[in-house]
C-alpha cells in the first residue's frame, strides 16, 4: 500500500487547507484512515481518523470544530479540511492507513502503532 500526502503550505493564522491522501494497491474501502502531525521536537500525535464508510469520525481535542476529516473511497483518497488554523498546529501531516486493527465496531483506533501503512507527510506552516 503506498499513501501519497498533498495539500501542505505556508498559510496565515485562522486561515484554511485542505490536505488530500491518495491511497493505491491496497483495499482502500476497508481501511481506517487517519492523519497524524508531528511538530519539530514534539512526538507524533493523532488528528483524526474515519472509519471504512465514513460514518465514524474521531478528532483530537485541539482540533474539534476546526478540522474535518473525510473521505471518497471512489477516489480511494482521504481529506483534512483544517480551518481556523493556528500556529500551533504547524507540524508535518502524515496520513496512514489501519488494514488490521479495527474490526468494524467499536472505537476506531488513534493511536500511532494501530496502523500499518504511512504516508511521506506533508508540511503545514501557519504564520501568525
Amino acid at each position: 500500500v503506498q499513501l501519497q500526502a498533498s495539500g501542505g503550505g505556508l498559510v496565515q493564522a485562522g486561515g484554511s487547507l485542505r490536505l488530500s491522501c491518495a491511497a493505491s494497491g491496497g483495499t482502500f474501502s476497508r481501511s481506517v484512515m487517519g492523519w497524524f502531525r508531528q511538530a519539530p521536537g514534539k512526538e507524533r500525535e493523532f488528528v483524526a481518523a474515519i472509519s471504512w464508510s465514513g460514518g465514524r469520525t474521531d478528532y483530537a481535542d485541539s482540533v474539534k470544530g476546526r478540522f474535518t476529516i473525510s473521505r471518497d473511497n471512489a477516489k480511494n483518497t482521504v481529506y483534512l479540511q483544517m480551518s481556523g488554523l493556528k500556529p500551533e498546529d504547524a507540524a508535518v501531516y502524515y496520513c496512514a492507513a489501519d488494514h488490521t486493527t479495527w474490526k468494524g465496531w467499536g472505537p476506531i483506533p488513534t493511536q500511532s502503532r494501530s496502523y500499518d501503512y504511512w504516508g511521506q507527510g506533508t508540511l503545514v506552516t501557519v504564520s501568525s
